[in-house]
This record gives structure tokens, sequence and C-alpha cells, in this order.
């Protein structure tokens, strides 16, 4: 799928695509809840910065996320920059 100019497949492909192409989605597992939330930490900092904030829920080891651009309604390049700095962040947080 294409969005914004970005193949979502090739760019992001551990995320998945909503019906609607409108939202994007994915679950990372840990191998604790200390390296989950050291992963937010990551994350939130990262947001704060670009100013784009994803929906996300923590449940021990495990963080669900959903991004999308709110104010427009469906993904914008800010969702699929916010994607592949989280899948970047994952992989540093795994590999400490």
């Amino acid at each position: 799928m294409i969005v914004d100019g970005f193949d979502l497949d090739k760019e992001i492909p551990l995320w998945s695509v909503d019906a609607g192409g409108k939202v994007i989605a994915r679950m990372f597992a840990f191998t604790n809840f200390k390296q989950a939330f050291e992963f937010m930490t990551l994350v939130a900092q990262y947001a704060e910065e670009i100013d784009h904030h994803p929906d996300w829920s923590n449940s021990w080891n495990k963080v669900t996320v959903k991004l999308t651009t709110h104010s427009v309604g469906t993904l914008t390049k800010l969702d699929i920059q916010l994607a592949k700095a989280m899948d970047t962040f994952a992989f540093q947080v795994k590999q400490d």
C-alpha cells in the first residue's frame, strides 16, 4: 500500500495497515518489563521532538501501538517516520 509517497510494505514491513489505510499497528514484544519501559521511554522522547504521539498500551513485556495523524484523519509521513524510529528503538533495546 502506498501512503503519502511511501510503500508501506517496503518501508515498514512489520506493521499492519487497517482496511481503510488510515491506521498502522504493531505489537512489540520484549524479554521483560524493563526492556518494554526502556523502549517506551525512547519513543516518548522522540515523539516529543517531532510533536507526533502514538496511541499505545503496555502489558508487562508487550507494547501495542497504533499510529495515525488525528488532525487529518489518516496516515502521513509523520506516522511512517515514527514507525521506522520505533522499529529502530526496539532493535536497540533488544541488543542491550
